[in-house]
This record gives structure tokens, sequence and C-alpha cells, in this order.
């Protein structure tokens, strides 16, 4: 841009001032109707492709397929050891966190990663919180145990709610993750301007469909009696999910440590050198702990 040139408008988004004027309509003469279109449409993650990068990681992976809740979830395996569970975001898939691979599989570790229910090349189109738990536990169960799990934003508030749920893990590291997904019920609503009649529909459909209340997500309550040593790593400039969401989760997380980045964002932090090195790290420890008790 040259100097005194004025700075390009922002384009308004008209499909979201499209579905804004639909749910605000239909919300007056059908808000049950209308509450239930937000359901799905609130369970409907975004997809996108893998790099190729990603994609060469996934292939040298072991493909298998789980049930879970009667529907196939694709899973990947790489190497031999200790088994480190590796958990995407919403909207996200396994090979996002492809970087950790080769670090911890040279580092004597198995790796575990899967495409959640509705993501990815796992079945279905819709996906949940509770199906995000489910599948973390069910997988952990499957591979016999995880020595540790390296999540990533809402990664990150399942693999909490489902250690609050009983899975065990020697150590955890969660990357720019989401300390209020329950809250994001109220931030959809505002984004896709559902009235407070019908965000309330909305939640009571979901609660009836999973027979889970949304008190029951509270990932800050939860993680006040976690034991398991936990690396937070966020960066401020996240726009996704805010740097406070991980600040809080490592203050509520009794000997929780947080580290900072700047400049990354939400995607990047994933890949960046830096932030793998001191994850896996961190990962080792608990070889080394295991080692210096004695056990195998």
């Amino acid at each position: 841009m040259t100097r005194g040139e004025a700075a390009p408008r922002k384009r308004p988004d008209v499909r979201l001032s499209v579905v804004r004027a639909l749910f605000r309509g239909l919300g007056l003469i059908a808000p049950a109707a209308t509450a239930e279109l937000a359901v799905a449409l609130f369970r409907r993650p975004p997809r996108h492709r893998a790099s190729d990068t990603e994609g060469a990681t996934l292939g040298r992976g072991g493909r298998t397929d789980l049930s879970v809740d009667g529907r196939p979830l694709a899973i990947w395996r790489w190497g031999k050891g200790p088994a480190v569970l590796l958990v995407h975001g919403w909207g996200s898939r396994a090979s996002r966190l492809a970087s950790f691979v080769e670090p911890l599989t040279n580092a004597g570790f198995s790796v575990v990663a899967f495409d959640a229910p509705g993501h990815g090349a796992s079945a279905g189109r819709l996906s949940s919180l509770p199906q995000f738990i489910a599948a973390v536990q069910t997988v952990a169960r499957e591979s016999g145990g995880v020595e540790a799990i390296v999540a990533h934003s809402m990664g990150g508030a399942a693999t909490t709610l489902a250690m609050g749920r009983g899975l065990r893990a020697g150590r955890v590291v969660f990357l720019a993750p989401a300390a209020d997904p329950a809250g994001y019920s109220e931030r959809f609503a505002a984004m896709v301007g559902l009235s407070p009649a019908v965000l309330a529909r909305m939640r009571r459909s979901i609660e009836r469909r999973f027979d889970q209340k949304w008190e029951e997500f509270d990932v800050l309550t939860t993680a006040r009696a976690m034991t398991a040593p936990l690396l937070v790593i966020h960066d401020r400039d996240d726009s996704d999910v805010a740097w406070t969401d991980g600040a809080a989760i490592a203050a509520a997380w009794p000997g929780a440590e947080l580290f900072s980045t700047s400049g990354l964002g939400h995607r990047r932090i994933v890949h960046d050198p830096d932030v793998v090195s001191r994850a896996v790290r961190f990962v080792t420890g608990s070889r080394a702990a295991t080692r210096a008790s004695g056990r195998a």
C-alpha cells in the first residue's frame, strides 16, 4: 500500500448475515425447529485438508479403525514403546500434530493419533465434546494405557475431562487449550443470531442427546483435582483461543507449568520446532522418572 492510500474495507460476511437473518426470523415462528437446526450447525465441524507433509506422516503410520459408539474411528500408530496419545482440536485432524511423531518415536515412545468422530477419516459429519471425550478414553484404553498425552485446542479440554473421569497419563502437554468449551455455545449463539430462548432449547436438546449436563464440562473445576504433571504452551497472539484460557488452566491445575510464545497464533504453534522440542523434553521426563523408580 502506498503512502496516503486508504486501507481496503473489510467485506461483510454475506453468508453469515443470511444465517443470522434465517435464525432470527425462524426463531420467532418455530423456536423448537430453530433449536434443532442450531444443534446440527453447532455440532458440524469444519473440514480442512491435510498438508502434503502431514499426509506423508500418516502414510508412515499403521492405520486401523476402532468402533466408538458404533461408528468407525480412524487411528494411526507409529513406533514401539510406551504410548503417547496425540489429541487434535475442533475442526482439525490427527495429522495436525504430525510434527510430534518423529521426535517422540526417536525418544523411544510409540505414538497414537486419531481423527475424532465427525472429523477427518472417521465416520459421520457431526461431533461434540462428549464424543471427543469418549474417543480419548476409548483410544487410550485400547492402546493399553498411555504414558503421556499431547493435546491441542479443544483436545486439551477433552483430555482434562477424560482424566477427570478416570483416564490416567504420566505427563500431559496442552497446546493452546480451551478453558471454557461449554461457553462456546454462547459465542455460537451470538455469532448466528440465536435468541436466549432458542439457545436454551438448543442446550437442553444437547443435554438430552448425550444424557449429560453442561455443568459436567467445567474444565477449570476438573483441572483443580489433577495430579499429573502438566505443561501448557500458549501463544499470546492466539486469536482463536485466548492466551488467558491456557493461563487459567495452568493456574487451576496443581503444579502446572505455563510457557508463553509470541507470533505463532493458534495453528503454527503445533509445528514450531522450539515448541515441539520443549514439549518432547517434558514428555521424556516421564520416562526418566519411570527408570529412576525401577519400574519397567
